[in-house]
């Protein structure tokens, strides 16, 4: 069975840090370029980030640009999400997923995203 795991969510403070997981487990994706997606409360799901399969791209919402850093190890088939001068913004169910399409473009389109993961909640609040 085909399951990608997020972890490392919590609950921190404005300015904080937290390092997001996510490990595949079923198969192997490190062919595959990988996003990060966060759900704040009431809103619709959108693009955080995503890495190439290569780790040569990388690609940022605006909103997170100079804070988030994603990396990805291809041996651990593990890819991370570093979350720096974190803002209550930020709180949201975040989401790992997988590019439908084995290719070197980095998309932002959570329609191009398959395998979801079941999330995991980041909380920022003083």
């Amino acid at each position: 069975q085909v399951q990608l795991v997020e972890s490392g969510g919590g609950l921190v403070q404005p300015g904080d840090s937290l390092r997001l997981s996510c490990a595949a487990s079923g198969r192997t994706f490190s062919t595959y370029n990988r996003g990060w997606f966060r759900q704040p409360p009431g809103k619709e799901r959108e693009f955080v980030a995503a890495i190439g399969r290569s780790a040569g791209s990388t690609r940022y919402a605006d909103s997170v640009k100079g804070r988030f850093t994603r990396s990805r190890d291809n041996a651990k088939d593990t890819v991370y999400l570093q979350m720096n001068s974190l803002k209550p913004k930020d709180t949201a169910v975040y989401y790992c997923a997988v590019d439908r399409i084995s290719s070197d473009y980095v998309s932002a389109s959570r329609g191009r995203y398959d395998n979801w993961g079941q999330g995991t909640q980041v909380t920022v609040s003083s």
